[in-house]
């Protein structure tokens, strides 16, 4: 495929791309084959993102403080695995190059992964992962329904199921943040320590690259403005609740996109791709 930020490219090709292609039916032709190329790059990113952390929830279970959490924070993660589980097959598919879905998530290295950073900090306290969990989800749910009108059907029809799940994860872990801010001295300065620690990673949720920008130009990722307004507003109202400060996103740390992690992603893949390493091929 060709590169997709290669500068030799005629922009001009690039904006007239028609945004009504469904990428599921058409995938031949110069236009279609950078389409196809910045949709695997877009379902990649997608996809790290909810299996890195849906590993990360899946580590609370029998851990969790109390039995609901302990039944709510794994099926959590179960609906971020499913959504990469999704992205997975459909890149193989675009790809074409015989991988599956394990391959993408067991066999790559951490170098291959182009999540955000903030998914692959370690959980922390409850406070720390309930706060990580609502941001995450406050700027997936507006990008989810702005994806339920994808260019792209099969990316559309995905939406319409992950923007119900990712709204529901909003409402519990913005509850939790909420009863934590505005609880005991205690659990507020967990929950105000966790913002410490998070803050600096929010940025990178809006970032944008080329890539992304012939995404949205091409109808596969919404307008960024949009995502960014509706995050804004549920973070607002929710930190309002919570008796947390105004959230400010100033320059960060960044890179997980192209690649580049910390140590901790390195722990964190050594336990999740063990067995598939240590037994290549074998199946459930």
């Amino acid at each position: 495929m060709a590169g997709r930020d290669d500068p030799a490219r005629d922009p001009a090709r690039d904006l007239a791309r028609d945004p009504a292609r469904d990428l599921t039916c058409d995938l031949d032709g110069d236009i279609a084959d950078d389409l196809a190329d910045d949709l695997l790059a877009l379902l990649l990113r997608i996809g790290d993102d909810h299996l890195i952390l849906g590993h990360r929830l899946s580590e609370w279970c029998g851990h969790a403080p109390m039995l609901e959490e302990d039944l709510a924070l794994p099926n959590m993660a179960l609906d971020l695995i499913g959504t990469a589980r999704m992205c997975y097959g459909y890149a193989a598919e675009i790809e074409g190059g015989g991988r599956s879905e394990d391959d993408y998530a067991f066999l790559r290295d951490g170098t291959d992964f182009r999540h955000m950073l903030m998914v692959e900090r370690p959980n922390g306290d409850f406070a720390h992962t309930m706060l990580r969990q609502f941001l995450f989800a406050a700027w997936m749910h507006p990008l989810w329904d702005g994806l339920t009108g994808a260019s792209d059907a099969r990316l559309a029809d995905h939406a319409g199921k992950a923007v119900k799940e990712m709204a529901y994860h909003v409402r519990h872990s913005g509850e939790w943040v909420i009863r934590l801010g505005d609880g005991t001295a205690e659990s507020a300065r967990r929950m105000r320590a966790a913002l410490d620690d998070l803050g600096p990673y929010i940025g990178e949720m809006f970032e944008s690259d080329e890539t992304s920008a012939r995404l949205v130009v091409a109808g596969l990722l919404p307008d960024p403005a949009t995502v960014r307004a509706a995050f804004d507003s549920t973070v607002a109202r929710t930190f309002t609740m919570a008796q947390l400060p105004p959230l400010e996103i100033g320059a960060g740390i960044s890179g997980g996109r192209a690649g580049r992690h910390g140590e901790v992603l390195g722990h964190l893949l050594a336990e999740m791709q063990f067995l598939q390493r240590a037994y290549p091929g074998q199946t459930w």
